[in-house]
């Protein structure tokens, strides 16, 4: 009897250990205070840094998600994104890959792949929610209004169930 007790939670602890490693959590969120001051930086098209009070965010961030360690950090191809990310990267020695924000679909999907990973995706006011509701499956958030920079979401997905929770820092 004590043979197959011990048996049972073996199995049992395997059972859960790998659930646990294809539990992936992926954490998401617009890019820092953008410098308005810098020349262009109102048009559509311009790349302006991040300002101080975003170069602080960006700080800021990493006590934020202390208790995450990311296995891959995604960027838009802007400065205000990867400006964002970069002490994360730094303080986890990971580079900062690109993702194209005109195709979220896919890169929806190739991250829903990563399984049992940690991911850190910097994004704009419109590409972070609409990537949230690719990964959870439902049209839950809308675009964030062009003042809000304090809000991420940390989207974790185990068995094909997301449950998403928002944080503000």
């Amino acid at each position: 009897m004590k043979k197959y007790a011990l048996l049972l939670i073996m199995t049992i602890g395997v059972l859960v250990g790998f659930v646990h490693a294809q539990t992936s959590t992926y954490i998401l969120l617009r890019h820092a205070e953008k410098d308005t001051s810098a020349a262009g930086a109102t048009m559509m098209k311009a790349d302006p840094p991040l300002s101080e009070q975003g170069k602080q965010r960006a700080e800021k961030l990493v006590q934020v998600l202390a208790n995450y360690t990311p296995d891959e950090i995604y960027s838009t191809n802007y400065i205000r994104t990867q400006s964002t990310v970069a002490p994360l990267s730094k303080k986890f020695n990971k580079s900062v890959e690109l993702y194209d924000n005109k195709n979220l679909k896919d890169f929806s999907e190739k991250l829903l792949q990563l399984k049992g990973k940690t991911v850190v995706v910097a994004g704009h006011s419109n590409t972070t929610p609409r990537l949230v509701n690719l990964l959870i499956g439902e049209n839950r958030y809308p675009d964030l209004d062009e003042r809000v920079y304090d809000l991420l979401w940390i989207v974790t997905v185990a068995g094909g169930k997301a449950e998403v929770r928002e944080v503000r820092y």
